[in-house]
């Protein structure tokens, strides 16, 4: 299937949130039903909210035959930044020093079941990750998603550390790196 890819920066990101919630509700439907607060729609849409507030926000939407059919975001790590709060793990000196150009952190990658292991999540992680200025990347990746986890060992990422954000009933994450130069 050919895909399409729509760019929207944080304000027609906040303008696009009832496909946002619906990709979403079709990404996660067993942790959804599972009933884990933390994997609400609710609870799903404040965090979007909030990453579209941060500076670089960007929003890239897939569509094939005209049809969402997934969707991933990030944003560049600003001095400051709380995404490094929450460690497990020790890291190398001045690992989490942040300026706002030496990191972007790619917060989610979803692609609802009927679409997935055709590609498109790679698809979506290469077209957000493409010309970004950043010298890396991260993101946060479930120890026991053992598919995803695959998929980006696969695309060039490796384990930094293991991290628990400081979110009201966060999981435990492994924060993987990718050098996008």
């Amino acid at each position: 299937m050919p895909l399409t890819f729509t760019h929207l920066d944080r304000g027609a990101a906040r303008e696009a949130v009832e496909t946002v919630a619906e990709i979403y509700q079709r990404s996660y439907v067993d942790r959804i039903a599972a009933g884990t607060a933390f994997y609400t729609v609710e609870r799903f849409m404040h965090r979007f909210d909030l990453y579209t507030k941060r500076d670089g926000f960007e929003l890239v939407i897939a569509e094939g035959d005209g049809t969402p059919v997934g969707q991933a975001f990030g944003w560049p790590l600003p001095a400051g930044t709380a995404w490094w709060k929450g460690l497990r793990t020790e890291v190398p000196y001045r690992f989490t020093d942040e300026n706002g150009y030496r990191t972007f952190a790619l917060s989610e990658i979803m692609v609802p079941e009927p679409h997935q292991g055709q590609g498109v999540a790679h698809a979506l992680h290469d077209e957000l990750l493409k010309g970004r200025p950043e010298e890396r990347a991260t993101l946060l990746v479930r120890p026991d998603n053992g598919a995803a986890y695959a998929a980006y060992r696969r695309w060039g990422w490796h384990k930094a550390a293991e991290l628990q954000p400081d979110m009201a009933d966060a999981p435990v994450y492994d924060a993987l790196i990718k050098s996008l130069r």
